[in-house]
């Protein structure tokens, strides 16, 4: 990795897009810090304070990487789009005219993304509405200012927070034309990150001020973070190589095929998306509950829902698990299609060892998909599960730490590194092949 971006450096043009590439990630860091026109830092403080681990406001704020709460323009940041996507992707399966659409090349793309910001800036003022709720009707006037009317101050606030997230797919669009990774996921990435460093630093100062606890339990979480990082790498990094051979086919004057190749199946292919749709589902109740003002005096009800299946509770913890496993499932099927592999093999003159073509090599490739998908959805559900009860014991009550230490907050780093990392590959060989032609 580190190879690889000095070898980046000493290109000119990949030099120039690298440095684009963190200017614009250190505007949207700034954007994350600049504060709401308006608003009285005190009183937007003292709400979110009074927010707990579970409310509306407390969830938005450790998606969004803090910004929320510092009342920042960015204060959304990237959550709207990335929930667009995710609908689009399983609108995408459901309707033909969207699958369609999916497969006209790099207009249909251009059309499905066009979709997807619309889809995008509904979701951020139902996102930004949700907020104005969350805070109620007497600190929205208190964070906000008193002397206009109710209704044209909350219109004001979703207004903000909609044009942050419309300026902050703006920055992941120009951060993508770059060619050195996906612009959304590094933004995520620089969140996390900051996120995590912003944890670290204040662990370290409370540990200098007197409290040693502090520092033991930093120095804990670190030991475990390097153990779950060096899992989720090897993971990540896994496939399972099918083999393909190529017979020999003789085309006018010019022979064809004859080669050995393979079929790249990741043990975990479906990165973290399993991870992004249980949790939205498992959440959207406790959001709503939220919205309405639901707490846990509300009835027998509310009671069995905070008691049980609130974050971090046993029926919580099955109930993520089996969903991750379903979506793995279902994810992996829009990912690798074995029709379509078995057929476009067939095609191309080629078969698998020891394997018939047709339906055989499509009912055995099938048979490996699930076995491999099977065996990353188990990893994943370790992953959403396991450590964050693991940090938890380690933290004594650390609220920042969980926080910033997340399981699938270190699964996206370590995906959207390797993504970089592969992005730049890509890159220098395109640099290589240019210069010897």
């Amino acid at each position: 990795m580190f190879k690889t971006l000095a070898e980046a450096f000493r290109n000119k043009e990949l030099r120039r897009n690298i440095l684009i590439t963190v200017l614009l990630l250190l505007i949207y860091r700034v954007g994350c810090f600049l504060p709401v026109p308006g608003i009285n830092p005190d009183a937007y403080a003292s709400a979110i304070s009074n927010e707990t681990g579970v409310g509306i406001l407390g969830l938005l704020n450790a998606v969004t990487g803090s910004a929320l709460a510092n009342g920042a323009f960015l204060a959304l940041g990237v959550t709207p789009y990335i929930n667009a996507s995710i609908i689009m992707q399983l609108l995408t399966v459901g309707i033909p005219a969207l699958e369609r659409l999916s497969k006209q090349g790099d207009d249909g793309k251009q059309k499905i993304n066009l979709i997807t910001k619309i889809v995008a800036i509904i979701l951020a003022i139902a996102q930004g509405i949700g907020i104005v709720l969350g805070f109620g009707t007497d600190n929205l006037v208190s964070v906000f200012g008193a002397n206009a009317p109710i209704w044209l101050t909350a219109c004001f606030v979703v207004l903000v927070f909609v044009a942050g997230t419309c300026f902050t797919m703006w920055l992941g669009d120009r951060i993508t034309e770059r060619q050195v990774g996906n612009g959304v996921s590094l933004i995520i990435f620089v969140g996390i990150i900051a996120t995590a460093a912003q944890s670290i630093v204040n662990a370290i100062s409370n540990m200098f001020s007197g409290n040693m606890s502090a520092g033991w339990e930093l120095l804990g979480f670190l030991a475990l973070a390097f153990v779950i990082f060096t899992l989720i790498v090897f993971i990540d990094m896994s496939e399972r190589k099918i083999p393909v051979q190529y017979a020999k086919q003789i085309k006018g004057r010019k022979m064809y095929g004859g080669q050995n190749s393979y079929i790249p199946l990741k043990v975990n292919g479906t990165g973290v998306m399993p991870i992004i749709f249980a949790t939205a589902i498992i959440t959207f109740p406790n959001i709503i509950m939220q919205l309405a003002g639901v707490t846990r005096d509300s009835g027998w009800f509310a009671k069995f829902y905070y008691d049980y299946l609130g974050a971090g509770g046993v029926v919580y913890s099955i109930l993520v698990g089996l969903l991750i496993l379903f979506f793995a499932y279902f994810y992996a099927q829009i990912q690798f299609n074995p029709v379509d592999v078995s057929q476009n093999i067939q095609q191309h003159g080629g078969f698998i060892p020891g394997i018939r073509p047709g339906k055989p090599t499509t009912d055995y490739l099938t048979k490996v998909s699930k076995r491999i998908t099977l065996f990353g959805a188990i990893f994943l559900a370790f992953i959403a599960i396991v450590p964050s009860i693991i940090f938890r014991l380690v933290a004594g009550g650390s609220l920042e730490l969980l926080n910033a230490f997340t399981a699938t907050g270190m699964l996206i780093v370590v995906s959207v590194a390797i993504e970089f990392g592969t992005a730049l590959d890509a890159q220098l060989m395109m640099k290589r092949h240019k210069n010897i032609l």
